[in-house]
Order: structure tokens, then sequence, then C-alpha cells
């Protein structure tokens, strides 16, 4: 850390709000329309598993290297070509017209947003003081927050009114502002020469995840016993391995795994995991519930949506704060008893469950969510030292987005297989197909069928997230400093 802080650093920081907003919209508006896409692309629940896991997947794959790309090119000229990327991929998934097309888009969106998020990270502990970092964190987690209410309200009127695709353009006048504010307002980092690209573990890694990912999807299609299964995750796991050993001998690794030493930033690492894990979980399932159980449309359904932003923004607010009171330790357990009551809670969701139910329990989470976030995200980020913030940056973002890759292939499995287990063949594709399919034979009892076996999914869902939450509350516990002082004098030590 500097003695003289950047004069231009919230300036900065403005900029990366506006790129931040970019990467959110698209998370957020994508399960917004995923039951209007099932319909127009014909798409069934593995489709829409690789809807979302394909875009978290590369940005997972993506960030380590990008990291590495923007500390060696300089992180503005990345920034910026970033940037141009999402635009472009933005415009190709809005006229996607298969499922095969919108997938590769999905993947282009999230290379471009792979080379913005480690850029933006490494900024933190470079410009930002440790009295004005947990500032700086939130401000800019609270930035991609913010997608998450306007962008449903934006997505749910675009989508009543015009095709799915609409959705993506929102992308578009954003990216343009984020250009002109990187542009004026960010300093270029010197470049560090002479580093090598580890391209040998770049391929262990990324085939390791996308085995994984795809052995984990297809459970919910072809049950744990399937070679299409057991093969891809054996196989995952056996390049993972491979990939741990190679790293410990190239002599430029991709993942400095000497990182892990470093307890805060193996436990601000591994928390923030479990909570994208949840959370891409619950968005996956609620759309579908709000628009396949409860007869929402899409503006109807990000409606619904908003109390569970509404919680977040709140514990977000209090989170720094509270940190400051009661210390990090503390804090981050309280947000995680409130995840997982939260989540047991909505386990008790019932065909004919009314809005009170909904609110109650969506709200809990997203303040519980608000709190855990930033507080194990500071905790990581608080680690790393100027010369290793952009390697560093990218490994806890892509640790932490492969987790939420992994909980929309997980949790989308076990809704999936809960739900095939329980009806008949015509309508084991979807629930939207089997709605579809109760209606085409004026069948009551197949509807009856069809609603109660997505409700049992999504509940063993909420009961997984529930369960996971009580592994963060514990790991909290044992991992996080009780103080605040004890943190801002680690983030000041260099790892």
């Amino acid at each position: 850390m500097t003695d003289q802080p950047n004069p231009r650093r919230w300036w900065t920081l403005a900029a990366l709000v506006l790129a931040s907003l970019a990467v959110g919209f698209d998370a957020t508006i994508l399960n917004l329309a995923l039951p209007t896409m099932a319909d127009d692309l014909d798409a069934g629940n593995a489709q829409l598993q690789w809807f979302v896991a394909v875009y978290t997947l590369v940005l997972a794959a993506g960030m380590i290297p990008a990291g590495m790309i923007g500390d060696r090119l300089g992180r503005k000229k990345v920034m910026l070509a970033a940037l141009a990327i999402f635009g472009i991929s933005s415009l190709a998934a809005a006229y996607a017209s298969s499922t095969g097309l919108f997938i590769a888009a999905r993947a282009v969106l999230g290379l471009g947003a792979a080379l913005m998020m480690p850029t933006m990270l490494a900024l933190i502990p470079t410009m930002f003081t440790p009295e004005e970092r947990p500032k700086a964190i939130g401000t800019l987690a609270g930035s991609s927050l913010l997608a998450f209410p306007i962008g449903p309200l934006l997505g749910g009127w675009l989508l009543n009114h015009f095709w799915w695709g609409s959705v993506f353009l929102i992308n578009i006048p954003v990216v343009v502002l984020a250009v002109l504010a990187v542009a004026a307002w960010m300093p270029e980092s010197e470049p560090q020469r002479g580093k090598r690209i580890d391209l040998g573990g770049l391929l262990l890694s990324s085939a390791a995840m996308t085995a994984l990912t795809y052995g984990l999807i297809e459970i919910g299609e072809r049950g744990w016993t399937d070679g299409a299964v057991l093969g891809p995750i054996l196989g995952g796991a056996a390049a993972l391995a491979l990939f741990i050993v190679w790293e410990r001998r190239f002599s430029e690794p991709l993942v400095e795994l000497s990182l892990f030493s470093n307890a805060r930033f193996t436990a601000g690492t591994a928390l923030a995991t479990v909570v994208n894990f949840t959370l891409f979980g619950v968005l996956f399932v609620m759309p579908q519930y709000f628009q396949a159980i409860m007869g929402a449309d899409a503006m109807g359904s990000s409606l619904r949506l908003l109390p569970l932003i509404g919680g977040m923004l709140v514990g977000m607010v209090v989170a720094g704060r509270l940190g400051t009171a009661i210390g990090p330790k503390l804090t981050a357990a309280l947000g995680f008893v409130l995840l997982a009551g939260s989540l047991f809670f909505g386990a008790t969701t019932g065909v004919s469950s009314g809005a009170a139910l909904m609110v109650g329990w969506t709200i809990t989470y997203g303040v519980g969510l608000g709190l855990t976030l930033p507080t194990a995200m500071n905790a990581a980020l608080g680690a790393l030292s100027p010369a290793s913030a952009g390697v560093g940056a990218g490994v806890t973002q892509s640790v932490r987005t492969l987790g939420g890759s992994f909980g929309a292939a997980i949790l989308g499995s076990v809704l999936s297989s809960a739900y095939r287990d329980a009806v008949p063949p015509q309508a084991r594709e979807s629930v939207f197909a089997g709605l579809a399919a109760a209606r085409s034979e004026h069948s009551a009892a197949l509807e009856a069928t069809v609603r109660s076996a997505f409700v049992h999914g999504l509940n063993l869902v909420l009961v997984t997230s529930g369960a996971l939450a009580v592994l963060g509350l514990l790991l909290a516990v044992a991992w996080l400093p009780s103080t605040a002082d004890r943190t801002q004098q680690a983030t000041s030590t260099p790892s």
C-alpha cells in the first residue's frame, strides 16, 4: 500500500461501479427471462442450467489468467477491451435464434466479465487505505446489488412488451457509459513484463471445471450411476488433481497456491463461495416458481424478487458498521444464521402458500446475504499485497464464481431430479412443459402433480442451501477474526 493514495481513486471507483452494473444486469435478467426462453427456444431443464452455468463457468475459468493479463498489459487497457467484448456479445445473445447460439454468446459474455472482475478488485487494495477499503468494497459490491432491483424491473417490463432478447440490450448503454468513464478517470497501471502465461494450468483448470459442471448438470437428467455423469465427474476430479500437481511444479503458476496459506484469504474466499452457491441456486429456481406455480408474468416475477434485493441492500449498509462494532466473526455468523433460518423456513413452501411466507423468508435471506458477502470479501481482499492484487483477486473471484456455477448445476439437478421422479414422461422436460401437457390433455390431476412435484424439488433446493449456510456459520466461527482491528492489521501486511 502506498503512503499517498491515488487522488482520483473515488472517481475511478465510480467508473468501476458502471462496469459492475453491466455485469450485474446480465446475471440478474437472465434468471428472470428463463421461463420465457424455455418456451421460445424449446429449452429443457438441462439447457436452462447451461444458460446460467456456461457464463459462470467461463467467468470462473477466465478470471485467474485475466488478473495476470491486467497486471502485465495494464488494467485500463484490459478493462476497455473487456467492456467492448461484453457489449458485442450482449448483442449476439439478444439475437440468438437457438439454444446453441445463445450458449455460445453467453460464453463470450463470461469472457468479457472475466476480464473485468479481477481488474476491478485488484484496484481496491492498491488504491485505498485499510481504513477506506471496506467502504470501497461495499460500494463496488453494492453497485452489483443495485443491478438487482433495477435489472428485474426493466427486464420485467421489456419481457411483457418485447421478445426475450431485448433484456440483453440493457447492457449496451451501460457499457457505453462505462467505457467513457474508464477512459476519463481510470489511471493506467504499470505493466509487469516478463511473466509467462501458464497455458498448462489454464487448460487443466478449464477442463476440470467444464467436466465437473457437465457431470453435475446431467445428474438431474440421468442419475448418479449413468456413465455420462460418472465419466465427466471422475475426469474433472482427475484434471483438478493434475492441475494442483502442475501448479506446484511450474515456475510461474497460474494460481499462486501459497495464497491459500494465508488463513484470512482462505477463509474469506471459502465463505464467499458458500454464499454464491446458495444465491445462484435460489435465483435459478425462484423465477420459475413465481411464473409456473404462482402464475405471475415477467414483471410480477421481478417485483417478487424485490424483498430479497431490499434485504440485501439493508444488510450491505449495516455490514460495515456492524463489523466495526462487533467484529467480522460475529457479523458473518449473524449473517449465516439469517441465511440458514430463512432457507429452512422457505422450505415449508406449499403449492398454495401465500405471499406472506415468501416475503418473510426472502427478505431475511437478503439481509443475511448483505451481511456475509462484504465481510467475507473484505477478509479475502484485505490479505492481498499490491504485488499480488491482480492474481489474488482473480483467484478469489474465480473460486467464488465457480461456487455459483456449481450452485446452479448442483441445485438445479436437485430440482430436476426430484421433479422428474414425480411426474409422468410427457411432463418431465420442465415444469413449463408439464403444465402445457396438462392443459393440452385437460387433465387437472396431471397439473396438480406437476405443481406438487416442482414445489417438492424447490423445497429440497432450499433445504440443501440451508445446510450449506450452516456449514458457512461453522467456518466463520472457526476462521474469521473476532475484532475489526485484527482484520485491518492483516490487510496492511503483504501476503
